[in-house]
């Protein structure tokens, strides 16, 4: 017997598979069709297993041309680990998703993993201010800074998590950032009462990358702090990857069932990667790299080619494994951010 669910159902069988490449407008693929996403969700295993793996192994789920939603927000749990292990792994054309973009767009674009974000603020931080890197890609037509508002990016994740094609809304009108998007951007009357309401297509990322506090093996994960857009992320995307600070017992993850926020049938891999958002912060546990940013904020100023080609030697390609590169950022800055990190958590 067949286990694919299109197999049983004639009117998935014509479905295509979507393949979300960058490129000059936004793909209209990245929407992917309610029966597409009913075959897919019938298709995965949810059964109850465990999800351990390595950086490079979770890395091998992702496939070239895939779009890969980004967990966190800005500089906030960012899933750093697993965008270095990709980074590494030298994927190419990803299109990427997030809420706001932060240094690790730079990094995507600078190593030609992606050509494509859709997000709504391409930045190195409020400290720093627009990426130097995002403005020499995107201005020279390198690569491509697809800009929503932050309500819209939002709504789209919550509609591809609802598994409708679009999400009527008011955020945009009349504003220069809808002008921008152009004919993407589609509005309706509504019928209930005559308005002007415009339509968010879904995003629906092939891969979302989500960094918790703590997870058990199966992929039930608990997040301390904010959860930014993380939740809907999860529900949208056909394979979610988890990195963690660390891996618990389902025992642990019981006795606080209502934490659990990402439940273990949406999770494809899970990867134990302790300080994985560094130089980023992690809440409750470490607080931003400043000094490090800082360093990186000088190389880039200077020459946002040059700049971050060097980083990306120094801190993604040198390093031997994720505990090497950490060593690079150094002990001390290790404890400083954790020091910092968990003055603000009290248990």
């Amino acid at each position: 017997m067949s286990t694919d669910p299109r197999g049983s159902d004639p009117s998935l069988q014509a479905l295509p598979r979507s393949r979300n490449a960058g490129g000059e407008g936004s793909d209209p693929r990245l929407v992917t069709p309610y029966q597409q996403l009913r075959a897919d969700t019938l298709g995965r295993d949810r059964g109850l297993r465990e999800k351990v793996m390595s950086l490079e192994d979770a890395a091998k789920l992702v496939e070239n041309g895939d779009h890969v939603g980004i967990g966190g927000c800005t500089m906030s749990r960012t899933p750093l680990a697993m965008i270095w292990a990709l980074i590494r792994a030298h994927k190419k054309e990803l299109t990427i998703s997030r809420s706001i973009t932060s240094t690790e767009g730079d990094l995507l674009f600078a190593s030609g993993a992606s050509k494509h974000v859709i997000t709504s603020w391409f930045t190195q931080g409020i400290v720093w201010g627009v990426s130097k890197v995002m403005r020499h890609y995107t201005e020279n037509k390198l690569a491509r800074f697809e800009e929503w508002s932050h309500m819209s990016i939002g709504l789209r994740y919550r509609a591809g998590a609802m598994g409708i094609p679009f999400m009527p809304s008011r955020s945009m009108i009349g504003s220069d950032v809808g002008k921008r998007v152009g004919d993407e951007l589609k509005t309706m009357v509504c019928p209930f009462t005559g308005e002007t309401v415009v339509l968010l297509p879904a995003l629906n990322p092939d891969v979302v990358l989500i960094h918790v506090q703590r997870c058990d093996a199966y992929g039930n994960a608990q997040l301390d702090g904010l959860q930014f857009m993380d939740i809907d992320m999860a529900m949208a995307a056909n394979r979610v990857i988890l990195t963690t600070e660390r891996i618990v017992s389902n025992d642990q993850i019981r006795r606080t069932p209502d934490q659990t926020r990402i439940p273990f049938f949406a999770v494809e891999a899970v990867v134990e990667a302790p300080m994985g958002c560094a130089p980023h912060e992690c809440y409750g546990l470490y607080e931003p790299f400043f000094s490090h940013l800082d360093a990186y904020a000088a190389r880039t100023s200077k020459d946002p080619v040059k700049g971050c080609q060097q980083y990306l030697e120094e801190f993604y390609y040198g390093p031997k494994s994720w505990a090497d590169y950490l060593s690079k950022l150094g002990m001390d800055a290790v404890l400083d951010a954790c020091r910092r990190g968990r003055s603000v958590h009290n248990d």
